[in-house]
C-alpha cells in the first residue's frame, strides 16, 4: 500500500491566468510564486501550493456544489472575510456552521470569475486529526 503524508498542490481550471490570479491574490490574500506565462499560475496560500491552469472552456460542475476547494482562514479573520466576500461582488453562494460532521466550523461558499466553487472556513474540528 503506498502511504500518503498529504497534498503537494492543486490545480483550478480557469480560463484567464490573469484575471484570475487577480482575484485569488487581492480577493483570497495569495501570494504569486510564480507566472509561466504559458498557462500556468503558481500561487501560495499560507504554504500550500495553488496552481491555476488555463483551460479553453470552464470545466462545469453546475449542479455539484459539493465539487469545491476550501480554505482555510483564522478565527478572528472569519468574520471580515465574510463581510468582505458579500461585499465584493463575487457570485456568494451562502454561509452555515456546521458540527459534529467530518470537517466543522463556520464556511462560506462563493464562486471565482470561471465559476469554480470556492469555500473558507473557519476550521473548529476535523476528525482527520484524531485519526
Amino acid at each position: 500500500m503506498i502511504k500518503t503524508k498529504g497534498v503537494v498542490h492543486f490545480t483550478i481550471p480557469v480560463t484567464d491566468t490573469a484575471r484570475s490570479r487577480d482575484f485569488y491574490c487581492k480577493l483570497l490574500g495569495m501570494t504569486l510564486l510564480r507566472d509561466t506565462g504559458h498557462g500556468m499560475v503558481f500561487l501560495d496560500s499560507g504554504g500550500d501550493c495553488i496552481i491555476l491552469a488555463k483551460v479553453d472552456k470552464p470545466i462545469s460542475t453546475a449542479g455539484a456544489r459539493d465539487v469545491h476547494h476550501s480554505f482555510l482562514v483564522e478565527h478572528e479573520d472569519y468574520a471580515p472575510a465574510l463581510a468582505e466576500l458579500k461585499a465584493s461582488g463575487v457570485n456568494f453562494l451562502y454561509d452555515e456552521d456546521r458540527r459534529d460532521g467530518v470537517i466543522d466550523g463556520p464556511r462560506a461558499y462563493f464562486e471565482d470569475p470561471d465559476g469554480n466553487v470556492l469555500e473558507i472556513i473557519d476550521l473548529a474540528a476535523y476528525a482527520g486529526a484524531k485519526a
